[in-house]
């Protein structure tokens, strides 16, 4: 089994940046992407950007130009650069990750963008 642990969300001013982190620990043999999803209240979970081992990305349009997705495969940790952020990007995020056994999910970290 994999454990997903992130961190960084928080309370953000629009206009404002956050970086969330994803860490994968347990039984891991080979991750081959890790992404990021969110889910505001009352909507579905979208996917907000993933990447994979070779670096090959996709950004939602939504964020495209604002966010950058990072990955460090030796730590197995997945980063989410958030800049000028809005208010429409609150929601709870979650990060995930794929294994050949299984798609494994994060608690979620709230994100909230408001003055």
């Amino acid at each position: 089994q994999v454990q997903l642990v992130e961190s960084g969300g928080g309370l953000v001013q629009p206009g404002g940046s956050l970086r969330l982190s994803c860490t994968a620990s347990g039984r891991i043999f080979r991750i081959y992407a890790m992404g990021w999803y969110r889910q505001a209240p009352g909507k579905q979970r979208d996917l907000v950007a993933s990447i994979t081992t070779s670096g090959s990305t996709n950004i939602a349009d939504s964020v495209k130009g604002r966010f950058t997705i990072s990955r460090d495969n030796a730590k197995n940790t997945v980063y989410l650069q958030m800049n000028s952020l809005k208010p429409e990007d609150t929601a709870v995020y979650y990060c995930n990750a794929a294994q050949y056994d299984a798609i494994y999910w994060g608690q979620g970290t709230q994100v909230t963008v408001s003055s």
